[in-house]
């Protein structure tokens, strides 16, 4: 169901059908952009999908090659949503991605309900700590000591401090957002040196 577009001949959705299907669904429409979000929305991030998950549902209108006729954004559609500063060859994969995002923060979705409170962006609104496993040591390499002494306060002081430490030397705008450490926050960065960790990119 693609035409052309007037100024190039470059593939576009047809306007008819998706018109037809934005009309008929019974919640918001929200288009996956490539633009900047419109409002007060922003990229997508955790935040949005909270408040996603938190709604009473929504579609999501998906472009293929250059995209959406602009009237059916201009009328059809209430929000843009856009994944980051990246062209793809169509919406589905940034579609999925919102779909994954919120989907998890509906109760009853994930096994464990205090995951999404724990991890990275939930209520501090900090990365989260380093994460181990059993064998307790793996081709040399050891789980810290700490996680292994049964003690469960000093425990969740390591956690506190090591996601404290990887969140100011891979996403110190985070930290500014959320303000100043507090002295209990520096007591514990002195108590934990930080984890290492092989780059600067968070996933």
């Amino acid at each position: 169901m693609d035409h052309f577009l007037y100024r190039n001949g470059q593939l576009f959705a047809e306007d008819v059908p998706v018109a037809e299907i934005a009309a008929s669904v019974g919640t918001p429409v929200y288009i996956y952009s490539t633009a900047t979000l419109l409002r007060h929305f922003g990229l997508f991030d955790q935040a949005l999908a909270g408040e996603l998950a938190g709604s009473a549902g929504f579609s999501l209108l998906c472009g293929r090659y250059e995209g959406i006729d602009h009237r059916i954004r201009e009328h059809l559609i209430d929000e843009e949503i856009s994944v980051g500063d990246v062209v793809l060859a169509g919406g589905e994969v940034g579609a999925c991605l919102v779909i994954e995002a919120v989907t998890r923060l509906i109760p009853g979705v994930m096994g464990n309900a205090v995951s999404p409170v724990t991890e990275s962006f939930g209520q501090s609104g900090i990365l989260e700590e380093p994460h181990y496993t059993r064998p307790a040591e793996f081709r040399g390499w050891e789980v810290p000591e700490v996680l292994r002494s049964g003690d469960h306060a000093k425990v969740e002081r390591w956690r506190q401090a090591q996601a404290l430490h990887r969140t100011i030397a891979q996403r110190p705008d985070l930290m500014a957002l959320r303000g100043p450490l507090t002295q209990a926050e520096q007591r514990l960065l002195e108590e934990f040196p930080p984890t290492p960790y092989p780059s600067h990119f968070t996933i």
